[in-house]
């Protein structure tokens, strides 16, 4: 097949997150397959125009800021200097819709991770929000009659609910490395030791964390924060006023070698979103052991069984939170119990298994049209 795929960002850009890791997984390994596939993304400041991941032709147009108004010629110009006459158009559809059903005569695939909706206005000013929203409200009407690929049930219903017909939509589910991330019971913290891996956004809602650690009443608990972002300033002034001293520490970005390490020692991942498309660090916490205190929330509660696995709890409710906290520092049994389950739980997930799906997939449209 040949396959023109488009995204906002590739994993090299220094704004990549999951939906790039996800893009690059599936579709490098449909690459090295012998399929022929080219991805078009938005660059950086300093980036090099063209290149070479993972056995797909990247081109590069514009910046995070600019993609969304440069993607259409960008296209246009490779079907006309470079000849490229592609079976099937993916658009990873991530952030602000591209609309590609409009570009040209090619047949179009939406690839889903999650739709923003509401959320959007918890992260945004209300202008920039506003535009997200709007966005997104016009996908049943431009995408009407297409097929979609989508990574989870949570999302297989948002897109129903704005009126995708579900027969449409098909469930791909993520996949884990469970080579690279691996139990290591020598290296778990002696004391408790909870973490929050990811992006320092508001909409996180990593406060909660934060506010739910404040109720522990373990003096040897602690909580390692990795990940960068603008709300980094909030979070430490937060920790601050709920006096929580040297027992919280703001890691930054870190390594892929740090964060199996941080995984590894942890007691349990906590993760708060109201929304995400799976909330696959779940998953990479599963892998190695670890036990996950999660929101119960669209796409979280997808990736974690509670009870089983971790445990999900009503998100914005910081007692309950906190409850759930105090049960994994006060049980070291618990926590082995847990992160053996989890660990079965995440080696069901393979991206071998979500390329095959893919791959399937791609071509009954194909056979289809």
């Amino acid at each position: 097949m040949r396959l023109l795929v488009v995204n906002w960002q590739d994993r090299e850009n220094p704004q990549a997150g999951g939906a790039e890791l996800h893009l690059h997984e599936i579709f490098g390994r449909l690459a090295a397959r012998g399929h022929d596939v080219t991805l078009l993304c938005g660059g950086w400041p300093g980036c090099q125009p063209t290149a070479t991941l993972d056995g797909m032709r990247v081109h590069r147009v514009g910046t995070r800021y600019t993609f969304g108004f440069l993607a259409a010629r960008a296209y246009r110009d490779l079907r006309l200097e470079e000849g490229c006459n592609w079976d099937l158009v993916i658009e990873d559809i991530n952030k602000v819709p591209l609309f590609t059903t409009r570009w040209g005569p090619t047949p179009v695939v939406g690839v889903i991770p999650h739709l923003f909706g509401g959320t959007a206005f918890q992260e945004l000013p209300a202008p920039v929000a506003s535009i997200v929203w709007l966005a997104e409200r016009p996908i049943p009407w431009m995408y009407r009659g297409i097929p979609f690929q989508v990574i989870s049930e949570s999302t297989a219903a948002d897109l129903a609910s704005r009126g995708i017909p579900r027969r449409d939509i098909s469930v791909i589910y993520c996949g884990i490395d469970s080579d690279a991330y691996t139990p290591n019971p020598a290296e778990r913290s002696p004391t408790p030791l909870f973490s929050y891996l990811g992006r320092l956004k508001r909409y996180k809602r990593v406060d909660l964390i934060l506010r739910a650690f404040a109720q522990l009443d373990r003096s040897d608990a602690r909580l390692d924060i990795a990940g960068a972002g603008d709300y980094r300033a909030a979070l430490e002034r937060l920790a601050q006023s709920l006096d929580l001293g040297g027992r919280v520490r703001f890691l930054g970005r870190i390594s892929e070698a740090e964060k199996v390490s941080l995984l590894r020692r942890s007691w349990a991942l906590t993760f708060t979103s109201p929304k995400e498309g799976w909330g696959i660090t779940n998953l990479e916490a599963a892998a190695s052991g670890t036990p996950v205190v999660a929101s119960d929330s669209p796409g979280i509660r997808e990736s974690v069984r509670s009870g089983e696995t971790g445990f999900l709890v009503t998100h914005g409710d910081v007692g309950v939170l906190a409850d759930a906290l105090r049960r994994i520092a006060d049980g070291p049994q618990l926590v082995e119990q847990l992160g053996r389950a989890a660990r079965l739980f995440a080696q069901s997930f393979t991206w071998e298994r979500s390329a095959n799906e893919t791959e399937t997939h791609l071509r009954a449209v194909l056979a289809g049209r």
